[in-house]
């Protein structure tokens, strides 16, 4: 198949855009910047979701498309509601006309129509959208994703080098149950020849929950370092993330390293069940403990 991935650059898309090509599919990567695609057999087009004149030419001659695009934090015109509900729209609306009638969406655990954040309230407009679109559908709901160049076990790895505790927001008790990037990866991949996942939606999500406070004294544990864990208190980093929002976009023209958004959906649980999109695309769901020892090098 003909595969145009939008998001083919980022840490899942990577992974995505290699599975797709050693699954034989010919992959497209739409790319607003220069950073080139995974895998020298790819093509590049240049496009954004945001402007949908760039997207018909990406679209062409294209059996289905991988939607990937998504951010954790806001800068300029990146908000939430654009680039996952509106660009969503203009995606579909894309290959509505080009006549693709595959698409595959990347959504994430915790959306639903009522959320307190604003993510997962943009997240849940933009499944309302992929499901209203005609269009043979799966979307998938990840939980939080994990593996070589994360933004998260990677960072409080990094953290452990030289800070002597590490910071956990709250009191850490809500439950996560972190993916390995390469189960993702792997259902990404297999949807598009999957007529079985047509027209449902999937958790990807681990085998097993653990509270917050509990994942980041596993990263310790993997990493063989001893440092305290210190408990943030809400008002206090609710406080931060304001000012984080304030001076980062402003000044430093970057999207702040913690939003107040972030730190409502911390207060919630985010666990799934992994057993439909286990069944449906025959694979284990990697434990956390095996993923953390593969990663560091102690398996």
């Amino acid at each position: 198949m003909k595969i145009l991935v939008t998001g083919g650059t980022g840490f899942v898309g990577k992974v995505v855009v290699e599975r797709l090509l050693a699954r034989g599919h010919s992959i497209r990567v739409l790319a607003r910047g220069t950073r080139p695609a995974p895998g020298g057999t790819c093509e590049t087009v240049q496009g954004s979701i945001l402007r949908p004149e760039s997207l018909p030419a990406a679209c062409r001659e294209v059996d289905a498309v991988v939607h990937l695009v998504g951010i954790i934090s806001e800068v300029g015109d990146q908000t939430f509601e654009r680039v996952h509900t509106e660009g969503t729209r203009n995606m579909l609306h894309a290959a509505q006309l080009a006549g693709i009638r595959r698409f595959i969406h990347m959504s994430a655990l915790g959306t639903r129509p009522e959320a307190v954040a604003r993510y997962h309230r943009s997240k849940w407009e933009a499944e309302v959208a992929v499901r209203a679109s005609g269009l043979d559908w799966t979307i998938f709901r990840p939980s939080l994703i994990y593996g070589p160049g994360d933004g998260f076990v990677g960072l409080f790895a990094r953290m452990a080098e030289w800070s002597p505790v590490l910071p956990v927001i709250g009191t850490g008790q809500s439950r996560v149950q972190p993916v390995a990037v390469e189960d993702v990866g792997h259902c990404f991949a297999s949807a598009p020849t999957t007529p079985a996942s047509v027209g449902r939606t999937f958790d990807l999500c681990g085998p097993r929950s653990y509270p917050f406070d509990r994942v980041i004294r596993m990263i310790l544990e993997a990493t063989g370092r001893h440092r305290g864990v210190v408990h943030l208190p809400l008002p206090i980093a609710r406080l931060q993330a304001r000012i984080l929002e304030s001076v980062f976009p402003r000044i430093l023209d970057q999207a702040p390293p913690l939003n107040r958004d972030q730190i409502q959906m911390l207060e919630e649980d985010n666990v799934g069940d992994p057993v439909p999109a286990s069944e449906v695309f025959g694979f284990v769901p990697r434990s956390f403990e095996d993923g953390l020892a593969r990663l560091f090098g102690r398996a």
